[in-house]
């Protein structure tokens, strides 16, 4: 029983050490379909017309080997990813291929680690279905009503 104990104890300490090196997002390409962690800082938090978020690691994000990709149906799960700007972040999950650069996609907030793994909510005007854009909290007036006198 006690070789089970001390087996055990030596897988987990093994696998701890294993997942808590994060590989650097410009060595991201060299692991695709892996699953680990990837680390680098966030330079810009980008928004496509669909509503879909890129967290780039680089200034020109057409040349860099690496992004986060957060879809709108997520932002619930993951938090308010704006707050990751100029940040320096560790992402675990898939790396996979996307128009040849390695990505993750961010699908809850569990996938981040470090100082900055707790995002705040999205914001409460932050519209999914009118793929991601804010709306007015003001209530909208009945039309089956007529106004109080």
């Amino acid at each position: 029983m006690k070789t089970f104990a001390k087996l055990l104890v030596s897988i987990l300490l093994w696998s701890s050490t294993v997942a808590a090196k994060c590989i650097p997002y410009t060595e991201a390409d060299n692991r695709i379909g892996d699953q680990t962690c990837v680390t680098g800082t966030v330079v810009k938090v980008a928004q496509s017309k669909s509503g879909t978020f890129f967290l780039n690691f680089c200034e020109k994000y057409r040349n860099c080997p690496f992004t986060v990709v957060v879809f709108p149906s997520s932002l619930k799960d993951v938090g308010d990813v704006r707050a990751l700007e100029g940040k320096t972040i560790e992402i675990f999950g898939k790396i996979t291929s996307w128009r040849g650069h390695a990505e993750i996609v961010l699908k809850d907030a569990r996938q981040l680690k470090g100082e900055f793994a707790k995002l705040p909510p999205v914001p409460k005007e932050y519209d999914v279905e009118r793929k991601g854009k804010f709306s007015s909290t003001a209530p909208k007036p009945s039309k089956d009503k007529a106004p109080p006198q």
